[in-house]
């Protein structure tokens, strides 16, 4: 009895198999890269991206303008202390502000440096947190029209592995959908 049922259990899982491989999937495929690209909310935040990029390379640019503004202070010192009419006491005078200047010249640098530095980093934070709203987004709408256009898997045939392999190597009969979802998004744009 028990050979019997396991026969039957077979035959079951067999005829279920099969009925899987025949059932025809839904397949399309999705260039993310061009659906990101072509997006106007990521031409948006680029452009606020490259606005805050550029105020602060004009605020770096200041703060260098300050640093050489005391290294010709340094260098003008340097050349009254080489001058050998100079008496004792206005020379060490010269030295103590010689020092002082390149003193306040390091710190100057150091203190930019540590600006850029943080404001890089906190433009690549915003960056990354900008660009992932963005591609939540991309997502909830391919998400939404495999859905309403009943497919079973949607790829992304831009998308690469760690090796930097391909993903999707080929896909014979699938649906490229990414015209589709590009149509979808631009009528969601303000108008110009």
């Amino acid at each position: 009895m028990n050979f019997t049922k396991a026969i039957k259990s077979i035959a079951l899982i067999g005829f279920s198999v099969a009925s899987v491989a025949h059932a025809e999937l839904k397949i399309a495929t999705v260039d993310m890269n061009k659906l990101f690209e072509g997006y106007y909310k990521t031409e948006e935040t680029q452009k606020e991206i490259n606005v805050e990029r550029a105020r602060v390379q004009k605020e770096n640019e200041e703060r260098l303008e300050k640093i050489r503004t005391l290294q010709d202070k340094i260098q003008d010192i340097r050349k009254k202390i080489d001058d050998p009419s100079l008496g004792e006491a206005k020379k060490m005078e010269l030295v103590k502000s010689f020092e002082e200047t390149k003193q306040e010249g390091i710190a100057l640098d150091r203190e930019r440096r540590e600006f850029l530095e943080r404001r890089n980093a906190a433009l690549m934070e915003k960056t990354r947190d900008d660009m992932k709203i963005i591609l939540d987004e991309l997502n909830e709408v391919i998400l939404a029209a495999s859905k309403a256009d009943a497919y079973d898997y949607v790829f992304n045939k831009t998308a690469v592995g760690g090796n930097q392999v391909p993903f999707l190597l080929y896909s014979k009969d699938a649906v490229d959908i990414t015209e589709q979802l590009s149509a979808k998004l631009a009528e969601s744009a303000p108008a110009k």
